[in-house]
């Protein structure tokens, strides 16, 4: 039975490309055929259950398509297959094939009606990778599809202020979790000197790992509850959940009130049994998920919009079912997902139609109850902070994100010429030291210069890339700043360690194509709009979609997206940084964050937003 596996991850690969080639006028057909092939996905999902179920539900392991293997390495799609498998596909499955019946009608006439089954279909594809998963790569895969679909589809309405800014917002909070996930990852390729698959996982426990690597255990366990919390919208990250139902209805119900958003406990399940005996673990899952639960209820009892109540009160479920996982009381949380799932699914659905008449009974029917005595001021100050939702969003941004814009405002001057020929004579001058250590010629650097080279190269690859973040002028200049970035990260690990040629070739193949052919996009754009400043929204997409398309793909080639060789290769890359360097681990982390904030922010600024010309409808801030 395990050979059919493959075929839910494929089945909706298939509709996105079938769909691509439907003409977008078409709606009738395009929507005919998701439909159809959605449901055909369905139906075989019921036929596989039962006749697993018949089997006596054993547990499925196939290791699918390698990618690339040497003695050290090996990156393979593995699908697994049990009964946390099994329970979030019917439901994905079924929500899904309810949402694109839905979205049919509800996005009839819309002009983005092709780009949303796409990007729906994207969505599906991740989900499948991320649930079938059967090690932490194949996981991360599906990840990196998830993020991207959700960035594209709070943008939705990419006209818009508030969308395309709420969906910057979102990825940054998601690329966090990603990092979390990726340092995991070599974590814990270090601990077992393998690509860990789960079905080892489950059957050694961490009990051994536990007792000879209690630091490392504890902290791979960490890694992956930040990275749930992020993807869950727990404390303290709660706030992005509520800015992402900017996009459509239809797709608010499947993303942020049912499968993405449980996709952090689906996480926090497959990795258990690494973690099942880390008491500490369990206690600040524990206490996340009810603070997450209490704070949450209270936000949602006194907003204005129906969304936002969604939002907070799915946010407040899951952190209920984060305490049910970290108690071990794992179908009652199977459960409690599929009900959480069904119900935020349907009232979202139905929230257009009760928006109006909730509205009104906050505004116009709201008497507020006022005590001079300690409890009700008390009370009231619970109030005040939830409608203001406890400023979780000022918390992020204070902690997370403006200290890394202060440093690169003041790293203006990397920008100019001279500091760019600068940059590219230390590039040069460390790929010469590279080639030198190679067999042929030899070179033996000093002990204290291979210890601190590689970090001093990331080093600069860091204050590249936060100037490029920080960059508000030229978008070539910060353009070429984000992949002077990434390369300098790349030599840094080369520098650290010896490569195969085929490995530097997976790594540069992807990032040089996307690179060079950002820079001819942004200099087309620049020739036919004349300015292409990140200091406002400039809405090009209207004028210029495929352009728009076009540079998309290549911020995603230069992040190392699941779409080229360049995904294999930084994986690869990371596991040439030694087990206890993190001098050299955090900066490279670093510049792989920012350099996806970096360039979706160069997306979001040339390309989305309301037009900058003043012939076209300016539209409102929000959907």
């Amino acid at each position: 039975m395990q050979r059919l596996l493959p075929a839910f991850v494929g089945t909706p690969v298939l509709a996105f490309l079938v769909a691509l080639f439907v003409p977008r006028k078409k709606e009738r057909l395009l929507s005919g055929i998701v439909i159809s092939i959605v449901s055909v996905y369905f139906i075989g999902l019921l036929a596989f259950l039962a006749g697993w179920m018949m089997d006596g539900s054993p547990v499925l392991n196939l290791k699918f398509l390698p990618l690339y293997t040497s003695e050290n390495f090996e990156f393979i799609l593995d699908f697994y297959f049990d009964y946390y498998t099994a329970v979030y596909l019917f439901v994905g499955g079924l929500i899904t094939g309810i949402i694109v019946i839905f979205s049919k009608y509800y996005l009839h006439r819309e002009e983005g009606f092709k780009r949303f089954f796409v990007t729906l279909l994207v969505f599906f594809t991740g989900y499948n990778l991320v649930v079938l998963s059967g090690n932490f790569e194949t996981l991360f895969t599906g990840w990196e599809f998830v993020g991207i679909a959700s960035f594209l589809l709070i943008a939705f309405y990419r006209d818009r202020y508030l969308p395309v800014k709420n969906a910057l917002k979102v990825i940054s909070i998601y690329r966090l979790g990603d990092i979390c996930l990726v340092i995991a990852m070599w974590m814990s390729h270090h601990l077992w000197h393998e690509n860990i698959t789960f079905l080892k996982l489950n059957g050694n426990g961490s009990a051994v790992f536990l007792a000879q690597h209690p630091a490392e255990v504890f902290t791979i366990a960490l890694l992956l509850l930040i990275g749930a919390a992020t993807k869950s919208a727990q404390l303290p990250f709660t706030s992005w959940l509520p800015r992402a139902m900017e996009g459509p209805t239809s797709s608010s119900g499947i993303f942020y009130g049912s499968l993405s958003v449980s996709l952090g406990v689906f996480l926090l399940l497959r990795t258990y049994p690494l973690w099942e005996n880390v008491l500490p673990v369990k206690i600040i899952l524990i206490v996340i998920g009810a603070a997450t639960a209490v704070v949450a209820t209270l936000i949602a009892r006194v907003q204005p919009t129906v969304k936002t109540q969604i939002a907070y009160a799915s946010a407040a479920q899951l952190g209920l079912i984060f305490i049910e996982v970290a108690l071990g009381w794992h179908v009652l949380a199977l459960i409690h997902f599929a009900g959480n799932a069904f119900l935020r699914t349907y009232q979202l659905l139905v929230s257009p139609s009760v928006l109006g008449y909730l509205v009104h009974e906050q505004f116009f029917s709201f008497k507020p109850r006022a005590s001079g005595k300690a409890p009700g001021k008390i009370l009231q100050a619970f109030y005040v902070l939830s409608i203001k939702e406890w400023n979780l969003d000022r918390f992020l941004y204070r902690t997370f994100w403006k200290p890394f814009k202060f440093v690169g405002s003041r790293l203006v001057f990397l920008g100019s010429n001279s500091m760019g020929i600068l940059l590219l004579l230390l590039f040069a001058f460390g790929a010469m030291i590279y080639v030198a250590q190679s067999d042929r010629f030899g070179l033996i650097l000093p002990g204290k210069m291979q210890l601190y080279l590689p970090p001093a190269v990331a080093l600069i690859g860091v204050l590249a890339v936060l100037c490029a973040f920080a960059e508000r002028g030229s978008a070539l200049r910060s353009w070429t700043l984000a992949v002077a970035g990434q390369f300098f990260a790349g030599l840094a690990i080369a520098l650290n360690d010896r490569f195969e040629p085929l490995q530097v070739l997976l790594f540069v193949s992807g990032l040089l194509l996307a690179a060079v052919a950002g820079w001819v996009v942004l200099r087309r754009l620049q020739k036919l709009e004349t300015d292409i400043r990140l200091n406002r929204f400039h809405g090009n997409a209207y004028e210029h979609p495929k352009l728009a398309a076009v540079f998309l793909l290549c911020c995603l080639g230069l992040l190392g997206f699941p779409i080229t060789a360049s995904f294999v290769g930084i994986d690869l890359f990371f596991t040439h940084i030694g087990h206890h360097q993190y001098g050299l681990l955090i900066p490279v982390s670093l510049v792989i964050a920012f350099v996806e904030l970096t360039v979706l922010r160069m997306y979001v600024r040339l390309f989305l937003g309301q037009h900058k010309k003043t012939d076209h409808p300016i539209a409102y801030r929000s959907s």
